[in-house]
């Protein structure tokens, strides 16, 4: 095995043993020389399952640690932002759509599965563009596009906001939940209680991004980001690459996803996310609380396609707590796994969700439930 992998070599043998195995070596060879142990968050749901999946967790050394981080668009979506959508689904006037993950997440109303129960119609599309079909075909109906997910899914709005206004359509509005990366980061540094040493950044978002947004925290907190890939050799040389700048005394953004990230991102993908949307002043994420600027929401010129707006009348607005037995908020902010949890993989399951996290596909709960042979 060479000395050092190329992003072709892990590409090509992402799950090849001896590329495993030499990555593994080199994982403890650089751990022995530490002088402390190391913690490292790894921000995106994604990362957490190939984790979970591939027992990458059971074959670290004990002085390396992955804290799971709150990288699931659905599992920090607060309570009275389901309610938000639950409510506007039960509109007789009203078709709302969105992303399949939205479907079992408990508001305090219940959830949109609940609500399809009592005859409302909600939606579930892989693509926003699919909501253009629906809208052409319900002519008479208001089409509400609940927009969720990180800067990876944002240009997908943007590029449907972008059709509406083109086509001039009428009957499609948006409600706007996209959410940004850094800004959980920098409020979790904030934390004294959360103790971070080292990033493995979300490779998706990094692509539209570009490596360029996680620059801020080498140079402001002392804290090293690697950007790494979802396969389980990514995230392992991920690993060895936050290893290597803590022994050599170095702090810098890498990035293990060469494949795909660079460090200026998607500028066309940027600038039309610009166009439409810009930065709320606050948004409330579950269980961590109010982060500003850390969500967006569609400009002032195109207020007229804002269902927050149009419907602010029927809308709460004040901030929903968790059930008191769930503790998603701690797990999100990495001070604690989901088998801490009293009630995890007993009154809180898939089937029974009583947290955002066990409902998720990228959500800690349910990635140490599926793989922690729970099913």
């Amino acid at each position: 095995m060479n000395d050092k992998l190329t992003d072709k070599d892990l590409f090509e043998g992402f799950r090849d043993p001896k590329v495993v195995g030499y990555l593994k070596e080199e994982i403890d060879k650089e751990a022995a020389k530490l002088d402390k142990p190391l913690r490292l968050m790894e921000v995106c749901g994604g990362h957490t399952h190939t984790i979970m999946k591939y027992g990458l967790n059971q074959i670290m050394p004990k002085n390396i640690t992955f804290i799971h981080g709150p990288g699931c668009p659905v599992c920090v979506m607060p309570k009275e932002r389901i309610d938000h959508a639950y409510i506007l689904s039960m509109q007789p006037d009203v078709i709302l759509v969105t992303l399949g993950d939205m479907i079992k997440v408990p508001g305090s109303n219940g959830s949109l599965q609940d609500a399809r129960s009592k005859g409302a119609d909600v939606r579930f599309v892989y693509s926003p563009m699919d909501t253009l079909g629906i809208a052409a075909d319900n002519p008479k109906k208001k089409i509400i596009f609940f927009a969720i997910g990180f800067e990876t899914t944002t240009p997908m709005t943007a590029a449907l906001i972008k059709q509406v206004e083109n086509l001039k359509i009428k009957n499609i509005f948006f409600h706007i939940n996209h959410i940004t990366v850094p800004e959980p980061m920098r409020a979790l540094l904030a934390d004294p209680a959360c103790q971070i040493d080292g990033f493995i950044g979300p490779s998706h978002v990094s692509v539209i991004t570009g490596s360029k947004i996680y620059e801020p925290f080498p140079a402001e907190y002392g804290k090293p980001v690697v950007v790494a890939g979802f396969e389980p050799v990514d995230v392992m040389q991920s690993v060895l690459m936050l290893v290597k700048q803590v022994n050599e005394g170095r702090c810098a953004v890498e990035t293990e996803y060469t494949r795909s990230v660079t460090r200026e991102g998607n500028t066309t993908a940027q600038n039309m996310i610009d166009h439409y949307l810009r930065k709320r002043s606050h948004f409330r994420w579950r269980g961590i609380g109010d982060i500003p600027e850390s969500a967006l929401e569609l400009r002032p010129e195109f207020e007229h396609l804002d269902a927050e707006k149009i419907y602010a009348d029927i809308l709460p607005t004040e901030s929903i707590d968790d059930h008191k037995l769930c503790i998603c908020g701690d797990i999100l902010k990495g001070l604690a796994k989901p088998n801490d949890c009293k009630v995890f993989g007993t009154a809180c399951k898939p089937s029974s969700p009583l947290g955002s996290c066990m409902v998720s596909s990228e959500g800690a709960c349910s990635a140490y439930y599926k793989y922690g042979n729970l099913l």
